[in-house]
């Protein structure tokens, strides 16, 4: 039988994950299921099994330090989007996919890369945005915006009802 478990609850449990930024394993480890699986498809690596997991983050040569962007998802698929600093390195942008079977993870891909600057000749159709706007996950307060959702403006108008594509913020 598949535990059921709410949206806030999962939602708690990954800024949880977060934050213990790889410092706290237990903590770290206690979201995944025994026979969960992790992959990072930008080095073609996949490790399976929570205890796998466990023994390379032991291991792990660098120090990470990470702030949420934002949280998004319902049921069984969630998404982090995060900045991840290494050594104290600037940040690299990073996403975290989730799948959750019941309480714990199930399936975990994660993204990183850095950066880079918008050419100039978009400028016409973009809206810019703070792209480092983030909260550490410690300052994350139930029921208040952080990150990208801290940075919205007022509800925009839907675009079918006349907005225009430069009124609406992500």
């Amino acid at each position: 039988m598949l535990d059921i478990i709410d949206d806030t609850t999962i939602r708690a449990a990954l800024v949880r994950y977060v934050a213990s930024g790889g410092d706290d394993r237990d903590a770290a480890h206690e979201l995944y299921h025994e026979d969960a699986v992790l992959e990072f498809p930008q080095s073609g690596e996949r490790f399976i099994g929570r205890d796998t997991f466990r023994e390379w983050r032991e291991r792990y040569p660098s120090e990470t330090q990470f702030r949420i962007r934002r949280i998004l998802g319902h049921g069984t698929f969630w998404s982090v989007e995060l900045l991840v600093a290494y050594d104290g390195r600037p940040p690299m942008f990073g996403v975290g996919m989730y799948e959750f079977r019941g309480a714990k993870v199930a399936r975990e891909v994660v993204y990183v890369m850095d950066g880079w600057d918008a050419p100039g000749w978009r400028a016409a159709w973009n809206t810019p945005f703070d792209r480092l706007a983030s909260v550490a996950p410690s300052e994350i307060r139930d029921g208040e915006p952080f990150g990208l959702e801290a940075d919205r403006e007022a509800p925009s108008p839907n675009l079918a009802s006349g907005g225009s594509p430069g009124s609406v913020r992500l």
